[in-house]
Order: structure tokens, then C-alpha cells, then sequence
């Protein structure tokens, strides 16, 4: 089928590029600089090692300097064991089975530790992540292969366009707690037979309906549900409200935050609390025990030491075969009474549930999902909700030419467009003042959405302007180029001095707002933590302030939000900033106010910020930054 050939093509070209830029960064380098990469842990320290599944160990590591450097380790990514000492030779692989902030496990592909691992200067590395690659190739393969038959490939087909998705004429379901779009939404769902979209703009409330319409579909047909997301945050938000929901969770893979709560969701932990774990606990510990005794005669080289090393390495193995059957008996008693598995798109393959069907398959935060990962999970279905805003940011994708010729466009958008009668829009948001809605609504949502009335006029203080556009045009306020990044030093300046002004202004006895700074640029914002440092007057808010980019600030909210548009210069070229989409994030953070700060004189060359210029203006929302010249 052409429709898959085409994202066969495209995620190869992607994976090409995204192993060209980890080779990049971590051939030739030291353990050091891959370190600052967030590519390496070194120094570590082994903390425990035990037997695990096969003949492979499960060994525990910290990191035990450098704990501030952000990272990329996470669940199920591949990674490698290595003696700086030797780097190139003296290394191990394996795969990443749990991590928090210090500590991580991992599970390395041999059934003991090398002697080299007693030498001290240890590191983990991160691998390029084949696997990921290789469950989305597979997928596809197999998606192709099932829509050519008829029954099979029913809903393949409907997802692609060659057939449309029908629903059952039911009862209408009745949720006091949703408002009348969400209540359309948990009927579509209730009723499809194949697929039904929900699409969930800023502040309407969609986790809200989704954890509803799970627990309406687990009363009705009593059928497991599998629910997946792209990130673990996202994965880790709908686990902990089903649970609050009295559900029974299965959460596969590791928690991003790990808090008790989630803790107790994961299979680790469930495992740990079975019936039958005594029994596995007491068998790993005779199997760890003939191991200390074969390692003992590892220096003893006599035909009658051999044998007898071969006798207890063999009984350690006997012994972990009855550990594997038992613990395959708990994963599966385990993945059989949940009510909800819960796992990212990518971990809805892993080995606990790698054959298991299910119903009912909803996919969460679909407009930020790369299409093939999404495949995974649909091949376990018998129909499928996807649930997002694809007026929100797409997935990231590495490769120009991919995303050019189509993987940036995600499955809920085709679908979306494909089948219109399968979508309900939730039209009722519950963040924003409905001035600072008003714009995206106009742009992205055909004018549908309304602000509920418990925040539509909510500002920061009486007589106060929720949106505010600063027009930094004519004040020289020059964009600078550094190194691949851009930034504008006045520009943030001046934001910080608007700040300082709004923060004065506000009471000490009321609660000073939750306060977002927001630059599309990475150097903008190290320009604005810097010259941040250099206001006392701010500093005493710290903890009411956070400044980052955009895509840090997706699915979030602040009270009051400010942007830094960065890019001012005498061609009009504004870059990035071209993607409204990311802007529409930016742009739908706030409760009470936002304040954009820019050039127009450059902004307005794309016609989608000379639309918000002019509603500004309709707002009487516009200003001049000379207004403010003798502050």
C-alpha cells in the first residue's frame, strides 16, 4: 500500500538524520563533554546488582557528581556500561528499566558483572535508539501487510481514507460533572465502532472527558482499555486522574515524575506487593547465592574447580527458569485484572503486553504524536480515540526533508480532516480571560470557542488590561545573531523594566501571580535569566517566575504571561516565528493578562501577526514602547 511505503520512506530518512546527529555528538568525545551533552553519567557508582530475566543482571547505578546537568536517560532507551579506562573495549550493553533524578537500572545483556567494573571510572552512556525506530518500521510493515484483508484491515483503512468510521445509535450518557461539548464528546466515544477524534483546544478540559469516557466504556462493557500518550508526562497525568477515578491502573514503563502515587501504579512496584513475590525473592536469593559460589573459583583453574564452577552456574540458571515462570505468572495475573493500561506509544509493545488486543485503544495527546509511533498501539485495537489539538505544536522532527514531505503532519490531522463526522470539538474553556481567547479562537477554532463565565472577565486586579501589545517598532531595539540562536538583549531589557513596573504595582498583602516569560529563542531566554539576576526587585519572586521557551510551556498555564517576540530586523525575516502554531501555545498560557512585546514593523510582514496587531488595536490593547521612554 502506497499510503505506508511513503512513511516507511520518511521515518527511514528520519532515523538517517537522527543517527547523523547523535554520531555528531558523541564520536571522537570525551566522557566529559558527552556528559554535558546529557548523553553520559560519569562518574557512577554501582549501588546493587541481581539476577534478571534470562541470563541477563539487573544492576543499579548513581550518578555521583554532576547530579545539576539535565539528562536524556528515560525508560527503555538503550544504553552501555563503560571503564573509562578503556572505553572502546571495556563496555557492556543493555537497556534502561528504571531512572529518577540520581539513580538509574539497568539491565545489561550479560549474565555477570566484568572483572574491569571493579576498576573504578564508570560511566553509562546513551545509545542511539534503534528500537524505537525499529517498533515504528515494524508496525508499519505490518499495518500495510493487514490492510489488504477485508476483516483485519477494517480500521487500517478507515484511518487511511478508504473507509469511514460508524457509530451506534445509544441512550444518551449523562456525566453531571461535563458541560454539553464535553458530555457530545463521551457520547462519540461511547457510540463509535471504529473511530471517534476529540479535539481538545487550550483550557477545554480534555483529560477531564477522556477519564470520564473511560470510566462510562468500563461500566458498559467491562473490557480492558489501553491508554497512550507520546510523552511519559502526559502518560503519568492520565494514570494519576483514572486512579483519583477509584480505577484499577497498570502503569507500564517509569513514571517521568516519580511521586509515591505513580510508584504504586507501575508493574515494579505491583509485582513487588504480589502474593506469589516471596517465592520469587527467596529463589533469586539461592540463585545469587551459587553465583558467589562459582565466582569463587574463578581464579582456580583445576579440571575438578571447572566442573564444579559449571555445576553452580548451572543450578543459578535452573533456578532463574522457575524465577522467569513465576514472575511471567504474576506479570500476567497482574496484566489481566487491571481495568486500564496506561504506557507511552512506543512502550505499548513492551514484552508484559507485546500480544495482548484490546478494545479499546485511546491515544492522548495525538497532535503531538509522530504518526508512525502511533501505528504500535493501533494494531492493538479494535477502535481507536485520538484525542489532541492539531492546532497546537506537532511532534518534533529532525529531518527537514521528512518533515517536509509529510511526517510532521500527524494522524489525528488527517483523520480530522478525513472524517469530520467523527469529531467533537470541545468548545468551553476554563482558563483564559475571553479577551486573551478571543484571538485564537478567531484563527484556529473558527470563532467556536467561549470562555466559561468563571473566568471570562477574571484580570489581575480591577481596571486591569488582560492583553497588552508593546510595539517595539522605531526604538532600535536590534535582534543579534549568536551562534545558531538570535537574541534581542534591549528587547528583554525592556520586559524585564514592564515587569518590574507591573510588580510594584501589585499589593503585598494579595498573592503575587504565577508569572511566565516567554522567548521562542534559547539565547533569548539565557539573556533574560542573566539580566533577570540583576533585578532585586524581581528576585524576591523567584518562585513566581519562570522563564523558558514555548514548548517547555505546552499544557501549562500562568496567571500572567509575557512574550518576547526576539526577532526585529530591517528584512521582515522573522523565522520560526512563521510557525503560528507554536504561537498559538505561546499565546493561550495566560489566565488574567498577557503582554507581547515586538516589532511590528517586522511582525507584520506575515499576516497572521498583522491580524493580531489589528486586534489588539480593536482591544485598545496596543501600545507603543516610547510610552514608557521616561520610566
Amino acid at each position: 500500500m502506497d499510503y505506508f511505503k511513503n512513511l516507511l520512506n520518511l521515518l527511514n530518512k528520519e532515523k538517517d538524520e537522527d543517527r547523523n546527529a547523535y554520531l555528531k555528538l558523541t564520536e571522537n568525545t570525551s566522557a566529559a563533554s558527552r556528559r554535558a551533552q546529557g548523553l553520559t553519567w560519569y562518574p557512577i557508582a554501582i549501588r546493587g546488582t541481581e539476577p534478571g530475566r534470562g541470563d541477563y543482571i539487573n544492576t543499579e547505578v548513581e550518578r555521583t557528581t554532576h547530579k545539576d546537568l539535565a539528562h536524556q536517560f528515560r525508560f527503555g532507551v538503550p544504553a552501555a556500561l563503560f571503564s573509562n579506562h578503556d572505553p572502546k573495549n571495556n563496555r557492556v550493553e543493555g537497556i534502561i528499566t528504571y531512572q529518577n533524578t540520581d539513580r538509574l537500572k539497568i539491565t545489561l545483556y550479560t549474565d555477570e558483572l566484568p572483572d574491569w567494573t571493579r576498576d573504578g571510572k564508570l560511566g553509562i552512556d546513551l545509545l542511539f535508539d534503534n528500537n524505537s525506530y525499529d517498533e515504528m518500521l515494524q508496525a508499519l510493515k505490518q499495518a500495510a501487510a493487514l490492510a489488504a484483508r477485508p476483516k483485519e484491515g477494517r480500521l487500517i483503512n478507515i484511518l487511511t481514507g478508504q473507509g469511514s468510521p460508524a457509530f451506534d445509535t445509544l441512550p444518551p450518557v449523562v456525566v453531571p460533572r461535563l458541560n454539553t461539548s464535553q458530555m457530545a464528546a463521551v457520547q462519540k466515544i461511547v457510540s463509535a465502532q471504529d473511530l471517534a477524534i476529540v479535539h481538545g483546544p487550550p483550557g477545554t478540559g480534555k483529560t477531564t472527558t477522556l477519564v470520564q469516557a473511560i470510566k462510562v466504556l468500563i461500566s458498559q462493557h467491562k473490557k480492558q482499555i489501553l491508554v497512550v500518550a507520546p510523552s511519559n508526562t502526559a502518560v503519568d497525568l492520565l494514570s494519576e486522574k483514572l486512579t483519583d477515578e477509584g480505577l484499577n491502573v497498570l502503569r507500564i514503563g517509569n513514571p517521568a515524575r516519580v511521586s509515591e502515587k505513580l510508584f504504586s501504579l507501575t508493574l515494579d512496584s505491583k509485582m513487588a506487593g504480589h502474593r506469589d513475590n516471596k517465592e520469587v525473592k527467596k529463589l533469586k536469593k539461592q540463585a545469587s547465592a551459587y553465583k558467589d559460589m562459582a565466582h569463587k573459583y574463578k581464579r582456580s583453574f583445576g579440571k575438578a574447580e571447572r566442573d564444579q564452577r559449571k555445576a553452580l552456574f548451572q543450578e543459578a540458571h535452573k533456578i532463574m527458569k522457575d524465577v522467569a515462570a513465576t514472575e511471567q505468572h504474576i506479570i500476567d495475573d497482574l496484566v489481566a485484572t487491571a481495568q486500564v493500561i496506561t504506557a507511552t506509544l512506543i512502550g505499548a509493545n513492551h514484552y508484559t503486553i507485546r500480544d495482548t488486543q484490546f478494545d479499546t485503544v485511546i491515544i492522548d495527546e495525538a497532535g503531538q504524536a509522530l504518526e508512525p509511533a502511533c501505528w504500535v498501539p493501533i494494531l492493538k485495537a479494535q477502535r481507536v480515540i485520538l484525542a489532541g489539538d492539531h492546532c497546537q505544536l506537532p511532534p518534533t522532527v529532525k529531518s527537514a526533508e521528512a518533515a517536509q514531505k509529510g511526517l510532521s503532519t500527524t494522524l489525528l490531522e488527517k483523520c480530522a480532516t478525513l472524517h469530520p463526522e467523527a469529531v467533537v470539538l470541545l468548545d468551553e474553556q476554563y482558563r483564559m480571560n475571553e479577551a486573551i481567547m478571543g484571538f485564537s479562537s478567531g484563527v484556529f477554532y473558527q470563532h467556536k470557542l467561549k470562555a466559561h463565565a468563571s473566568v471570562a472577565h477574571q484580570v489581575l486586579f480591577t481596571g486591569d488590561m488582560p492583553v497588552s501589545f508593546v510595539d517595539t517598532a522605531g526604538c532600535g531595539f536590534d535582534e543579534q545573531q549568536e551562534g545558531t540562536s538570535l537574541a534581542n538583549p534591549e528587547e528583554a531589557a525592556f520586559l524585564l523594566k514592564h515587569l518590574s513596573k507591573l510588580a510594584a504595582g501589585l499589593k503585598e498583602s494579595d498573592t503575587f501571580p504565577t508569572i511566565a516569560i516567554i522567548a521562542p529563542y534559547k539565547e533569548q531566554i539565557r539573556i533574560l535569566n542573566e539580566q533577570l539576576a540583576a533585578h532585586p526587585e524581581l528576585l524576591k519572586y523567584m518562585n513566581h517566575i519562570a522563564v523558558n521557551t514555548v514548548d517547555s510551556f505546552q499544557g501549562q498555564e500562568r496567571d500572567v504571561v509575557y512574550i518576547s517576540m526576539t526577532r526585529s530586523n530591517n528584512q521582515g525575516e522573522i523565522g520560526f516565528l512563521s510557525d503560528i502554531r507554536r504561537m498559538n501555545v505561546a499565546l493561550t498560557r495566560a489566565k488574567k493578562k498577557l503582554v507581547v512585546i515586538g516589532d511590528s514593523s517586522t511582525l507584520t510582514r506575515l499576516p497572521f501577526y498583522a491580524a493580531f496587531v489589528d486586534y489588539a488595536e480593536r482591544l485598545n490593547a496596543y501600545e507603543s514602547a516610547w510610552a514608557y521612554a521616561g520610566d
